[in-house]
């Protein structure tokens, strides 16, 4: 994941070619899912590009019907199965439903496979504050029985993220702990290009759209940006960001306070 450039991949029709042109694009990171359906043709692009498999990275996700610890191992043999991988670089929760023994259980399948050497890494996706508190309490119940380092790590969490939506209460308990920020709809869906703050940015800098803006902003938070599309020629526009870059003030101009998913938002829940 040390390439900036990440793509974010459904439906399971178009992905193999999806990810074949973002490859060839200069894209390294595929984040893919058990509910979108995709592993495996993701997988076979991975396979057809060429590419030295060390030189990608595949994510993938417990979907949220696979919650508990016997369901997410048949989720992982089901991942390995269908993509014919011999290693996947991440495994994430992705979402936070099905109680707390649920959740437990299902780190716990995830750290086994780690410790196997299935999985390189693990971690979480739209987890609240008190989710990741709660982890957090049962990776040190496992270091307290098992032994030092034996609980996991949550390397990586991924959320919905954009000026509209900036999480400061999570993305700050993850900056004190070393987690990776990923942010998917980072271009808001195209739901918000007509923002006055937003024109301004995109006349200034001509030739750059709304959507590289906004990318922009993802990468100098610090955020790893999981932009989706399935339209080739806005694949190479959102790898388009690395020649210039947002001021203070404009960074700040985009600190607009407010709370508005456009996708869905399982921090909230409290089951």
């Amino acid at each position: 994941m040390a390439n900036d450039l990440s793509i974010k991949t459904e439906p399971a029709d178009v992905a193999e070619e999806v990810v074949l042109h973002a490859f060839k694009s200069g894209y390294r990171h595929v984040d893919s899912a058990r509910v979108y359906r995709n592993e495996g043709p993701c997988s076979q692009a991975i396979k057809k590009s060429g590419i030295p498999r060390s030189e990608i990275f595949f994510t993938s996700k417990v979907p949220p019907r696979a919650m508990g610890y016997e369901a997410t191992k048949s989720s992982i043999n089901s991942s390995f199965s269908q993509t014919g991988l011999d290693y996947i670089d991440l495994y994430l929760i992705h979402a936070p439903y099905g109680g707390k023994q649920a959740r437990c259980g299902t780190w716990l399948a995830l750290l086994e496979a780690q410790q196997a050497g299935l999985i390189r890494s693990i971690g979480v996706s739209n987890y609240g504050v008190h989710h990741l508190n709660e982890l957090e309490f049962y990776i040190r119940e496992l270091e307290a029985h098992n032994g030092k380092g034996k609980g996991g790590e949550i390397s990586v969490g991924q959320w919905e993220l954009h000026p509209w939506l900036a999480r400061p209460d999570i993305v700050e308990w993850c900056r004190k702990r070393g987690v990776v920020v990923q942010a998917y709809c980072p271009i808001v869906r195209g739901q918000r290009f007509e923002e006055p703050v937003l024109k301004g940015l995109v006349e200034k800098y001509k030739g750059k759209t709304a959507a590289q803006v906004l990318l922009r902003w993802s990468l100098q938070k610090g955020f790893v940006p999981l932009p989706k599309s399935v339209t080739l020629s806005r694949i190479e526009e959102n790898a388009d960001v690395f020649d210039f870059e947002l001021t203070d003030n404009e960074m700040k101009l985009l600190e607009t306070g407010e709370y508005a998913p456009c996708s869905w938002d399982p921090t909230t829940s409290d089951d």
